[in-house]
């Protein structure tokens, strides 16, 4: 929810708030238009007074095409909101896991799991950043590893620049593994109210031999437990839609450190139809589901 976070997507657009409801999106210049359109912060758009939001997208107006975004699964709204404040699309996207953290990690926590991060401990040490700008340069290097080993382009291929900056946004919790005086990997959280949502995470050649995967998130639990917060999201499975995709590498670990899940809708609305159109018809875009459907292709 901090304007931080919403200023390091400033190479995508730029911050725009919605004064009532207190929620940030990112306004863009559409490609080849003297128009504008907005879209959430990614991955997940955060909203103080979910209530509000209908009157600021009352008072939208014009002056931006249309708006998307994925919301926050624990959003307070209810999906028959969401439909009237997104007129044109309101869908189920992803599942979210979710971490119930008024229970005990032994109830819930997989067998597989526990196993692997017992001898992630006997090689790595894990503890929190207690100045997680210190290590931006390692960080930026892990994050170049994990690009690269996973092929990622789009809003997840963060540049050096947005990557530090998001290490100044209040709220991040950081913590690394390291394995002879020697980081391995790093595990980024933004705590919100009494919950703590998985941001990102990267690691070494060698962290990945070492299984730090494990021993970091089982000390995040941990040690949000002990902070007394109330739940974590971990995020969703790799790729779109609402199946969690259960075969992927990414839904299973995750699956593995969860209580359950929640749902988060990708929610579109055009406010200016004539544009939204006119835009479509000069750029002869196929039939398609993507919203909006002049962006097709933007992140491939």
């Amino acid at each position: 929810m901090h304007p931080a976070y919403a200023e390091s997507f400033s190479s995508v657009g730029g911050p725009k708030l919605l004064p009532k409801s207190g929620a940030w999106i990112l306004k863009r210049q559409i490609p080849g238009s003297p128009f504008f359109d907005a879209m959430g912060c990614y991955p997940l758009f955060a909203c103080p007074d979910w209530s509000q939001l209908y009157v600021d997208l009352e008072e939208v107006g014009e002056s931006l095409v249309s708006l998307s975004l994925v919301t926050d699964p624990f959003g307070d709204y209810e999906e028959g909101y969401l439909h009237s404040c997104f007129r044109d699309l309101v869908v189920p996207f992803k599942q979210h896991y979710v971490v119930d953290l008024s229970r005990s990690g032994e109830s819930f926590v997989h067998p597989h799991h526990r196993r692997n991060a017992r001898k992630a401990q006997r090689e790595v040490h894990v503890e929190r950043c207690a100045d997680p700008t210190a290590s931006v340069d390692e960080w930026t290097a892990l994050y170049g590893t994990l690009v690269t080993r996973h092929n990622i382009t789009g809003m997840a291929a963060f540049s050096a620049e947005s990557l530090a900056r998001q290490l100044n946004v209040p709220g991040l919790a950081a913590f690394r593994a390291t394995h002879d005086g020697t980081t391995v990997g790093m595990i980024l959280w933004y705590q919100q109210d009494s919950r703590a949502y998985y941001h990102l995470a990267a690691y070494s050649p060698q962290g990945y031999e070492l299984r730090a995967s494990f021993a970091l998130f089982d000390y995040s639990i941990e040690y949000f437990t002990r902070l007394g917060l109330e739940w974590l999201c971990l995020g969703a499975g790799a790729g779109a839609g609402t199946g969690m995709n259960a075969d992927s590498g990414l839904s299973r670990f995750k699956q593995g450190w969860s209580t359950g899940t929640r749902m988060a809708y990708f929610c579109g609305r055009i406010f200016n139809k004539e544009k939204y159109q006119e835009i479509v018809t000069a750029r002869n875009v196929p039939a398609t589901n993507y919203f909006p459907a002049y962006r097709l292709g933007e992140f491939s």
